[in-house]
């Protein structure tokens, strides 16, 4: 059973992360999660804030993160969606450095799934638009 729990939308910049991290820690503290899932949650939820902001760079224009905050009979559910401030994305723009990004792309994924116990990343090349999906399970 799916259970919303919050909705935030946050300028695409690393100064509203802390709200993001805020947010999910109050969440998981009412659901049961430990201390120590707190912060492994709140690691992997800055690092997929990262991506997102940094995917935001290559963007024509200004953009948000949306975060849904949702929980399961067992688990967490974080999104993290990138949006347009105009609502639409679009077209992206290359880097200077595809391979570089790329691994560095690959770095933060790694990363992130050893903080959660689900991630699932969703990038559209052609349009730039990034999603996120981090799950952390509660305790049996």
């Amino acid at each position: 059973m799916k259970r919303d729990l919050a909705e935030l939308k946050i300028p695409a910049s690393a100064a509203f992360i802390p709200v993001a991290k805020r947010v999910a820690s109050t969440l998981g503290g009412q659901l049961g999660l430990s201390l120590v899932d707190l912060d492994e949650l709140s690691i992997a939820l800055t690092q997929a804030c990262d991506s997102a902001i940094a995917a935001a760079a290559n963007l024509d224009g200004p953009a948000d993160l949306k975060l849904n905050y949702f929980a399961t009979n067992r688990a967490l559910v974080v999104d993290v969606d990138l949006v347009s401030s105009e609502g639409h994305l679009k077209a992206a723009v290359a880097g200077p450095d595809p391979e570089a990004e790329a691994e560095l792309q690959r770095l933060a994924y790694e990363m992130i799934r050893c903080f959660v116990d689900d991630f699932r990343p969703e990038v559209e090349p052609r349009t730039g638009h990034v999603r996120f999906r981090m799950v952390k399970y509660l305790a049996s």
